[in-house]
């Protein structure tokens, strides 16, 4: 079976053509439009192995759901990457994303940065 990706972004520009690469570097995906429906699904599924988040979000924000995940003992091994149209990767990485995506996204810095972070988390978890 294929290792889970979700995707929470509320711009379809940038949630079509994702799924689509994540399938083809050989992950499934699952789409979110806002960080509600996901963070009631992480309390109630099984979480993914990495989950995409656009830091702007409607309702909840991109940031706050990324900071709730990191707070809560359950999550904080759960690998993020940040997706944004604003340079600000250094920021990003020194509040503990494992990734950061600039749009657009190009297929070869998406698998690059989704199997580096994943990478790094099953590290930091079995040491």
């Amino acid at each position: 079976m294929n290792e889970t990706v979700w995707l929470i972004a509320d711009n379809a520009g940038v949630r079509e053509p994702l799924p689509t690469m994540l399938r083809i570097i050989g992950f499934e995906c699952r789409e979110f439009e806002d960080a509600r429906a996901p963070a009631h699904a992480l309390l109630v599924e099984d979480p993914p192995n990495l989950l995409i988040i656009d830091l702007n979000l409607p309702v909840v924000d991109g940031l706050d759901l990324f900071n709730t995940i990191r707070r809560n003992p359950r999550w904080v091994h759960l690998p993020v990457i940040l997706l944004s149209s604003e340079r600000d990767e250094e920021q990003v990485m020194r509040m503990g994303a494992d990734g950061y995506i600039l749009k657009p996204v190009t297929i070869d810095e998406l698998e690059r940065t989704v199997r580096s972070a994943i990478k790094r988390r099953r590290a930091v978890v079995s040491q």
